[in-house]
């Protein structure tokens, strides 16, 4: 069961694995996406389609009919990533290994939607996956294993996220072997180190220039792709949305925050409430991206303006 990129590679990896049948995939239904709104198939059904595998897209996972359907395919476990559903006690009770979780973090901390973002935005040093059996309770099951993958300067969600997918995969298959065979011993989390990682929002992107250089560095990277580090420039007639793809942190005297202090082939440096960011890379609304002295033949940006 799953929805999200992050489950395609441990649902790929189990079949391929010699030790395991997967008997279907279960994923959310398709939804509308972009401008057009039209109907777009989640990653998970896309794999399945690929697989050849039977596939399930209920609407709830807790409806009726779905539950007939999951006691009819009489599954020894249930496999779980990014599905984006709490999944009922009908279901955790139904089969008879219980149901297994692939989480991208070093549970208890950043329980919830999005881990791998909230991990880049704090700051952590390093991240990982963990497996774990489903309890009632969002991402509270005991722990069966956990890989730890540190977090490089150059890390964004994209890369972490790509990463903690086959990480996971590895560690999934690798883990219900053992768990089949019951030679591995699971252990409860310590609730009192639990942290949540809530849900992403586009206004998460927006960046606060008095704050300081590095906490704006994590927010580029934990939000690239989505939903986008962003900030407001006046250029022109109005002011419009500029989205910044990679920076770096550098000393800066102090300024006003969000002042450019330095816009050339090298970079655009703009002050923070200490230290500047340095944006190589960023995109007008409506364009593309494009490194920063490309964007500066086309847009002039000059030091003493504002950014916000």
């Amino acid at each position: 069961m799953g929805t999200a990129e992050l489950a395609c590679a441990s649902l790929e990896a189990l079949v391929a694995s010699p030790e395991f049948q997967v008997v279907a995939a279960v994923t959310q239904p398709d939804r509308p996406r972009g401008r057009a709104l039209k109907l777009q198939p989640p990653p998970v059904k896309m794999s399945a389609s690929r697989l050849g595998l039977p596939l399930l897209q209920p609407e709830r996972a807790r409806d009726p009919a779905f539950l007939e359907q999951l006691r009819r395919l009489d599954p020894d476990f249930i496999v779980v990533a990014a599905y984006g559903q709490l999944l009922p006690p009908a279901i955790l009770e139904l089969p008879p290994r219980g149901c297994v979780n692939v989480h991208a973090s070093l549970l208890p901390k950043y329980r919830g939607a999005a881990p791998i973002q909230w991990a880049i935005l704090n700051d952590e040093e390093q991240t990982g996956v963990t497996i774990m059996k489903i309890a009632e309770k969002l991402d509270a099951g005991d722990i069966l294993a956990r890989r730890v993958t540190p977090i490089a300067p150059d890390d964004t969600a994209a890369t972490l996220h790509e990463r903690l997918a086959r990480m996971g995969a590895e560690l999934l298959v690798a883990t219900l072997a053992n768990y089949v065979n019951n030679t591995i011993t699971s252990s409860p989390q310590v609730e009192a180190e639990a942290t949540y990682a809530r849900k992403i929002t586009k206004e998460d992107g927006r960046l606060d220039w008095s704050q300081p250089a590095r906490s704006l560095w994590n927010r580029v990277r934990a939000f690239t792709p989505w939903p986008g580090a962003f900030t407001t420039w006046p250029g022109g007639a109005q002011s419009r949305t500029v989205k910044i793809w990679r920076a770096s942190v550098e000393p800066a005297p102090a300024a006003a925050p969000g002042e450019v202090l330095q816009a050339d082939k090298t970079g655009i440096v703009v002050a923070c409430g200490s230290g500047a960011l340095r944006i190589h890379e960023l995109q007008l609304e409506g364009g593309r991206p494009l490194p920063a002295a490309q964007f500066l033949i086309g847009h002039a940006m000059h030091p003493g303006e504002r950014l916000g």
